[in-house]
């Protein structure tokens, strides 16, 4: 693919950008779920079933709080930083004007997705009468990035930023999917997700088009530069730490004796995942790695040998 074959998604977005055709969702007063119960591992866990299964319903709401408040800030401080920096030429790698006309369609989603994300945060509180906690200042992708560009030359940060973008959003498709299909969830939260949905399937495509654009231009030195950064990445970006310290703090905030409270904090401490190639989320990763054309690379299929199946395929 070169850049004349690139294929812009701007009537696409006319006629499918939620911003564009959805309304805004509202907050069921129902019995469903405000949260999946199987991802927030907490409630699942046995001294929480056995000794305070009655604070269910206060750690799903904020830990969808939390969820929320992850997308904000994903939304606005990392996706649309990269896309703006694109779509006003600022990016070191040039691209032609219909990527750069699609990348300001990233920006309008992304900054709407940001805002839905908040109208539900302030209807949820009103709706329950239950405040967030102090939520977390970054993601694991506010730390990953930095960490990866911090390995590669300086003439290369904005192509690690754009394979690393690239990835995350290809990642929460799916992240998001699965949120959606939940039976179990309020009908609002579950459209929210799916509304979020309509519009990353674009924006994966969107982001999967330009790294194969900018790969095949890329000298063997930058690939071979490039491809060294991304184990360093996904070791942090796949890290659950930060979801871990935000369940430490719902267990202070938990009104439970003291013993009850040190066996909570003993079942959170085991990571969920190892990040491994048996991580949920690595065949998604390889997936796209595939499609934007990099694992086929010698280099990027060496650097990412562990994730590959045990017997050293890329397929």
């Amino acid at each position: 693919m070169n850049a004349l074959d690139y294929r812009s998604f701007a009537a696409d977005w006319e006629h499918q950008a939620t911003i564009r055709t959805r309304p805004r969702r509202l907050l069921e007063d129902d019995d469903k779920l405000i949260y999946p119960l199987c991802r927030q591992p907490l409630v699942l866990s046995a001294g929480f079933l056995e000794h305070c299964p009655q604070w269910r319903d206060f750690v799903l709401v904020q830990t969808l709080y939390k969820f929320l408040n992850d997308v904000v800030i994903f939304e606005t401080e990392i996706v649309d930083r990269t896309a703006r920096s694109i779509a006003k030429n600022r990016f070191s790698i040039p691209f032609p004007t219909a990527c750069r006309y699609d990348a300001m369609t990233v920006v309008v989603d992304e900054d709407y997705h940001a805002l839905v994300a908040l109208d539900f945060m302030q209807q949820t509180q009103e709706k329950t009468g239950i405040a967030p906690l102090p939520l977390p200042a970054a993601i694991e992708l506010s730390r990953a990035i930095p960490i990866a560009q911090a390995q590669a030359p300086a003439h290369l940060r904005d192509a690690v930023e754009l394979v690393c973008v690239a990835i995350a959003e290809n990642t929460v498709t799916h992240d998001v999917a699965a949120f959606a299909k939940d039976d179990s969830v309020k009908q609002s939260v579950r459209g929210l997700m799916a509304d979020h949905l309509a519009d990353e399937g674009r924006h994966a495509s969107f982001w999967t088009c330009l790294v194969r654009l900018y790969w095949q231009t890329a000298s063997e030195e930058d690939r071979d530069g490039i491809a060294r950064t991304l184990p360093v990445f996904l070791q942090h970006y796949l890290t659950n730490d930060l979801q871990r310290d935000f369940d430490r703090l719902l267990i202070e905030h938990l009104d439970v004796p003291a013993h009850t409270r040190q066996a909570l904090r003993v079942e959170v401490q085991t990571p969920a995942f190892p990040i491994t190639r048996q991580h949920p989320l690595i065949g998604n990763i390889m997936g796209f790695l595939r499609r934007s054309g990099l694992l086929q690379t010698s280099c990027v299929a060496h650097a990412l040998s562990a994730y590959l199946p045990a017997a050293g395929g890329q397929s």
